[in-house]
């Protein structure tokens, strides 16, 4: 997979681009108290081959839907017609008494070894079509194209962007070592991408998607280990050395531009955050504490730092201003430690780890400090946590179960689920950027 993770939807899905008609914007809070029901009615279908892809593309659909628990699927029981070929037939009238908000229509064949699927979602309400488009694939590889129109169903009912084409990466010790492994959203198709045979540590995705930086326990030619800084290229299966600085080199942070990397040294004698220049490697110093500065997490607009800071004597969450670091604002004061703080993609809102109650639980927190919500408790250690692209998800570990794995659950810390089983301890989960 490690090559193929990057093959863009465009390489192996061919599409128009998509029709959407502006919507009427639904709220993710409100999908969860009043979710809105889909019907996807019978495609028209050329021939028994065509019909077994679309019954695949059928299910993965639903499938994604299911997994953000904003949508009920309509079972084909309460259909108001068995099928429906163009939008003036549907009676509108008779799917409103179903309790219908969306509607889907199509219909699909094969073109020499190409899967075709004109698609249609209508919204009942307003009786007007929100998203038509026609998808292609090879007929190899139908659950791209099933991922892809997930993603828009999503995104013509609430604007944003579905989350059904991005990965998790993390690090698991099934082979006795800790390396990388990345996996679906949902937890399918657990992959390894290292080998390197040591302790690796914090994996963080590149803006693009296309790298990973990591730390790793490296063996210098002094014969002294040290903790390195790596980066994984997916387009080639390389790794580059990025820092190898006496000391700690950790706890990667890529600026949303890509440029450079938020990290902790300690080669000045102190664990301090510092950022380092890609291009030139050259870092620059941040922080300046009596204490050890960790954990750093660049803002979504890459103005500020959210760091984890031992300086008012116990670890706690700061923020601080790239341009003015020296003015960094302390903004938790949860428990006796406070740990891997990450923004939320509207930069409004923090999640972190705090050890209260004898166990790490999971707290969201305003950038001001002013509002702080705990989202687990009496759950084992729940630490490691990390938004979805979209802002509606939290990927996390907790060894809840006995053993570390890594857990998914709502933003609100409803809906956990477990997605990794069978790949011995594992940790430090990372979501990926929009592939």
């Amino acid at each position: 997979m490690q090559k193929r993770l990057l093959v863009l939807v465009a390489a192996t899905v061919a599409f128009q681009s998509p029709v959407f008609a502006q919507p009427t914007q639904l709220a993710v809070g409100a999908a969860r108290t009043k979710k809105p029901v889909i019907a996807f009615t019978p495609a028209g279908v050329a021939g028994e081959k065509a019909g077994s892809l679309l019954a695949r593309v059928n299910e993965t659909i639903q499938k994604d839907l299911a997994f953000t628990d904003q949508f009920k699927i309509l079972p084909d029981s309460g259909f108001a017609q068995p099928k429906i070929a163009n939008a003036e037939e549907i009676k509108t009238s008779d799917w409103l008494k179903t309790g219908t908000d969306y509607l889907s229509y199509g219909k699909a064949n094969v073109e020499g070894n190409r899967f075709v699927y004109e698609f249609h979602f209508v919204n009942i309400g307003t009786s007007k079509e929100v998203l038509a488009k026609k998808y292609t694939s090879d007929s190899t590889d139908t659950k791209i194209l099933g991922h892809s129109i997930a993603n828009d169903i999503v995104q013509a009912i609430t604007g944003k962007k579905g989350i059904f084409l991005t990965k998790i990466v993390f690090v698991c010790d099934r082979t006795a070592k800790k390396e990388l492994y990345t996996m679906n959203f949902d937890g399918s198709e657990p992959h390894q991408i290292t080998k390197i045979r040591s302790l690796s540590q914090s994996p963080a995705w590149s803006p693009d998607g296309t790298k990973i930086a990591f730390s790793v326990i490296n063996r210098h030619s002094d014969n002294v280990k040290n903790n390195d800084m790596f980066e994984y290229s997916f387009k080639t299966g390389a790794l580059k050395l990025l820092s190898n600085k006496k000391g700690i080199n950790s706890g990667a942070n890529y600026s949303p531009d890509g440029k450079s990397l938020a990290l902790t040294m300690s080669y000045t004698g102190n664990p301090e955050i510092h950022v380092l220049d890609l291009a030139s490697r050259s870092d620059r110093r941040l922080t300046r504490s009596v204490g050890f500065d960790v954990d750093p997490a660049f803002s979504p607009d890459g103005t500020k730092i959210a760091f984890v800071s031992s300086r008012p004597g116990k670890p706690m969450v700061y923020i601080m201003s790239v341009s003015s670091p020296a003015d960094a604002k302390r903004v938790t004061f949860a428990g006796e430690y406070n740990a891997t703080p990450n923004w939320h993609p509207d930069g409004k809102l923090l999640v972190f780890a705090g050890w209260i109650d004898k166990h790490f639980d999971l707290f969201t927190i305003t950038s001001d400090g002013g509002k702080i919500e705990r989202l687990t408790k009496d759950e084992g250690n729940n630490e490691d946590p990390h938004w979805s692209p979209d802002g509606n998800f939290i990927v996390f570990s907790s060894n809840r179960r006995g053993e570390k794995a890594i857990y998914v659950m709502n933003s609100d810390g409803s809906n956990v689920r477990r997605l990794t089983s069978g790949l011995g301890s594992c940790v430090a989960p990372k979501w990926s950027p929009y592939l």
